[in-house]
C-alpha cells in the first residue's frame, strides 16, 4: 500500500490497501497528508541548505528528487515513518525496495540516492532532527552494504532479463 500523494491524485478505489478496515485507512491517509506537508517543508529547507553549498542548479535537483522520492515514496510505503527516523532504514530502500520499485534503477541512480540522502541526513542532524547516531549508522550501511546492493540488482537485473526470453 502506499500513500495517495496530493501531487498525484488517483482514483481512491485503486489504490490496494491490505484489507485494512476503512477507518484505519482514512486515518492512514490523513497522517500521510500531514507528513507530506512536513516533507515539503524540509525539502524546501534542503534545498536552501544545498544552494548554501553552492551546488549547482542540476545537481540541487537531482538530489531533492532522490530524497522526495525516498521521504514521501518509500518511508511511507507501508508504514508511515517521518524523515527524522529514514535514516536508519536506507539498506531495505537501496538494497531492495529501490531495485524492484524504481524502473531507473541502476547502477549509478543507487550511488547518487546514497550520496543524496547522506546529504540530507547531514542537514538533519545539522538542525537537530536527527541523531548523529542514526547518520553514522546510515553511513556505515552505505559504506559496508554498496558491494551487496550492486550484487543484487545484477541478480535482478538477470531474473528480469531471464523472464523476458
Amino acid at each position: 500500500m502506499a500513500c495517495i500523494s496530493p501531487e498525484f491524485p488517483q482514483d481512491k478505489s485503486t489504490v490496494y490497501t491490505s484489507g485494512m478496515p476503512e477507518d484505519s485507512y482514512k486515518k492512514y491517509e490523513v497522517d500521510c497528508a500531514r507528513i507530506h506537508k512536513e516533507n515539503a517543508t524540509l525539502l524546501r529547507d534542503f534545498e536552501r541548505w544545498l544552494k548554501d553549498k553552492n551546488l549547482s542548479e542540476k545537481t540541487v535537483s537531482a538530489h531533492i528528487g532522490n530524497v522526495e522520492f525516498y521521504v514521501n515514496q518509500y518511508l511511507l510505503y507501508s508504514d508511515i515513518t517521518p524523515a527524522a527516523h529514514g535514516a536508519v532504514h536506507i539498506s531495505g530502500f537501496l538494497g531492495a525496495w529501490f531495485i524492484r520499485k524504481a524502473l531507473w534503477a541502476n547502477k549509478s541512480s543507487i550511488r547518487a540516492n546514497a550520496a543524496s540522502l547522506k546529504k540530507f541526513y547531514t542537514f538533519m542532524v545539522e538542525r537537530g532532527l536527527t541523531s548523529p547516531e542514526d547518520l553514522a549508522i546510515l553511513q556505515e550501511d552505505i559504506r559496508e552494504e554498496m558491494p551487496e546492493w550492486m550484487a543484487e540488482l545484477r541478480r535482478f537485473d538477470n531474473l528480469a532479463y531471464s523472464e523476458m526470453e
